[in-house]
């Protein structure tokens, strides 16, 4: 298959690449080429800023694929350019979307399914906050989907939707998981907000690749929207024991006011499963017509652990202030 990578060489997109050379597709990548990666001289590249519509333009007028992933489209006129770039041009498209398309609707109970997505939306949160800027991600994501299933109901635009929550992988570029095995490591305290303390799904990088080569093998999803979720749902204490197992180090969590670690700076960086804007989503739709199966959580954990003690990364840079948090730590004590 001719088949376009949007975006490619940081996360999920380096998973995925390989995943298809492997399978032997004929590959091209469109992206600003700011990540180095180790991707063969074969595989086809187009420069471009994806949120320049003139270089979008440039790059892809007149251009066909069998099929286009979109692991970087971030807002609703970036998808009304796919639209008018791709329409009678691609027989599918997949578009990475993400749980918070639930986390800014009105009155949902957790877990969410994909018929949760309709009906009345949060009203916005004070501007130029953290909640703010979580909630227009949200609905710049709505934007997109609204957008592509318009697209789909008017003249059939081939797309898929993948709603993740938390994506946990080696090439994570916050490096989340590895901040905590750092903190579990030193033995100090772990920061943890005392609110919302709310259990949370998680999903491996790979099987998000898993659930577009699915996609890509068959005809199905076309026109519909996939939760890509683990089985477990898990409160951080359970998740940060199981990253213990495998550091040999007991978790020492202290929770603390919200409101102080907001005043500190600590925050998400401290804790970064702790926040309101993470997801848990039901996987049952994409496991009945996708034939999803999932890695559990354990795996996960033990595949990036490892991964992170053979190959020691420079701490993320919410660990650069930990002198501070263990100081905090102290004075509550």
């Amino acid at each position: 298959m001719k088949l376009l990578v949007i975006g490619g060489t940081r996360n999920i997109g380096y998973f995925l690449s390989r995943q298809l050379l492997e399978a032997g597709h004929d590959l091209t990548l469109l992206n600003r080429g700011l990540s180095p990666d180790d991707l063969p001289g074969n595989v086809s590249r187009l420069r471009c800023d994806r949120t320049d519509h003139r270089q979008m333009r440039r790059a892809l007028q007149g251009r066909r694929f069998d099929a286009v992933i979109d692991m970087t489209i971030y807002r609703g006129e970036e998808a009304e350019m796919i639209v008018e770039l791709l329409r009678d041009r691609v027989a599918r498209y997949i578009a990475i979307s993400t749980g918070q398309v639930y986390l800014v609707r009105e009155g949902l109970r957790r877990p969410y399914v994909e018929d949760d997505y309709d009906g009345p939306l949060r009203d916005r949160p004070e501007p130029n906050t953290y909640d703010d800027e979580e909630w227009l991600y949200g609905t710049e994501k709505r934007l997109v989907e609204d957008t592509l299933a318009q697209a789909f109901a008017e003249h059939g635009f081939p797309y898929t939707a993948l709603r993740l929550p938390m994506v946990n992988s080696e090439r994570d570029n916050f490096k989340r998981l590895y901040g905590y095995m750092l903190r579990l490591r030193d033995g100090g305290p772990i920061l943890v907000p005392d609110t919302p303390d709310l259990p949370l799904r998680h999903i491996d990088a790979l099987d998000v690749v898993q659930a577009i080569m699915r996609l890509l093998e068959s005809d199905q999803g076309k026109g519909r929207a996939y939760n890509i979720s683990q089985e477990e749902t898990l409160t951080l204490d359970e998740f940060l024991a199981m990253v213990g197992e495998f550091v040999y180090c007991q978790p020492n969590i202290l929770r603390v006011n919200r409101e102080t670690l907001e005043a500190q700076g600590f925050l998400p960086d401290c804790s970064p499963f702790s926040e309101a804007w993470m997801s848990e989503l039901d996987n049952a739709r994409s496991k009945a017509e996708l034939g999803m199966v999932y890695t559990p959580v354990r795996d996960t954990i033990s595949r990036i652990v490892s991964h992170y003690q053979q190959h020691p990364a420079s701490p993320p840079v919410g660990y650069r202030r930990r002198t501070s948090e263990l100081q905090l730590a102290e004075s509550l004590l």
